[in-house]
């Protein structure tokens, strides 16, 4: 079985779900919360109907390699969660759920992504050196971004990244 990883995360937002949302159901606002560093670009024409099965496709550049990448809305429950699932991309597997909880007179803003990097046998090492730095960036950037746009401090981003026991 190849091994997996899973990043949690968790940010606290002043703005209640009903608000939060909406930002993420748009998705061409993953540019805007998505580091220069990666050149991020969504490729899919607008308007982009979100629903369960809607594609979409971006371009980017990992380490300046140029990347296409193409998820699927694999969930879909506004204003509480959707999960998009790569079908082409770096990742032999990329399902990231995005959840939003009413708490504390604002949002907790969660995410869970479970992950496989490309190299087979080497994928630990490819994991250790490239892909863990390179997720907290950007999660980073994004708890940065979230906290400007609706309130709170990103140093409450709560952030893990994991190797899926059952995986080792």
């Amino acid at each position: 079985m190849p091994a997996r990883w899973t990043l949690r995360s968790s940010l606290w937002l002043q703005r209640p779900p009903h608000e939060v949302f909406p930002f993420f159901a748009d998705a061409f606002n993953l540019e805007q919360i998505t580091p220069p560093f990666l050149r991020f670009e969504v490729r899919t024409q607008p308007p982009i109907a979100m629903h369960v099965g809607t594609l979409i496709d971006y371009r980017l550049r990992i380490h300046g390699l140029p990347v296409s990448w193409r998820t699927h809305i694999a969930e879909w429950q506004p204003p509480h969660c959707f999960a998009d699932e790569q079908l082409r991309g770096p990742y032999s597997k990329w399902y990231h759920r995005h959840m939003f909880v009413a708490h504390a007179g604002g949002t907790l803003a969660r995410d869970e992504v479970a992950m496989t990097p490309r190299g087979g046998l080497l994928a630990p090492l490819v994991m250790r050196l490239f892909v863990e730095r390179d997720v907290r960036a950007i999660f980073a950037y994004r708890a940065e971004f979230l906290c400007r746009r609706f309130g709170g401090d990103p140093r409450s981003q709560q952030l893990e990244i994991v190797r899926d026991k059952a995986a080792q």
